[in-house]
């Protein structure tokens, strides 16, 4: 009888998505960590760009929720990285950096959220993202597709 919950349990882990939360500000990556892990997803942190490489090398990713302004690796170089390894990986960049917009449409990021963050947009956005199939994302990078999810620091959402 125990092996069953142990399988069951095994299947549960193995069904959970996985974020990879990456900013330098630990405080972020606490208070975001907890509640994503309240919706039930696996959370791996990594304070810098050089630090998620490593855990996304080792761990299978499903989403990447990405700072821009962070020491030793920045957001910008992270994401080519990230994406070179799995180009249909979904990021969302989570920055107070100003001005990021057109750079993320270009880059084919699935959302740019400013900070400070509306924690259930945010929620909204990942769980749109881990739904979306790879012909969208594969859309979006290649600049056919419009779906695009930006919430500015002024709190309006927009999806392209």
């Amino acid at each position: 009888m125990s092996s069953k919950i142990t399988a069951k349990k095994a299947s549960v882990r193995a069904s959970q998505k996985s974020i990879l939360l990456v900013d330098d500000d630990p405080s972020v990556r606490e208070m975001i960590g907890r509640v994503l892990a309240a919706e039930g997803y696996l959370v791996l942190t990594a304070s810098n760009g050089a630090e998620a490489l490593g855990v996304a090398a080792s761990n299978r990713i499903d989403l990447v929720l990405l700072d821009l302004n962070m020491p030793v690796k920045g957001g910008w170089d992270t994401f080519a990285e990230l994406t070179s390894k799995d180009p249909l990986l979904a990021v969302v960049i989570i920055t107070a950096k100003p001005n990021q917009l057109f750079t993320s449409l270009g880059a084919g990021v699935g959302a740019l959220l400013e900070k400070p963050l509306d924690f259930p947009i945010l929620l909204r956005t990942v769980s749109a993202l881990l739904a979306e199939s790879a012909q969208l994302r594969l859309a979006r990078l290649t600049g056919h597709s419009v779906d695009f999810h930006y919430l500015p620091s002024r709190g309006k959402e927009h999806r392209g």
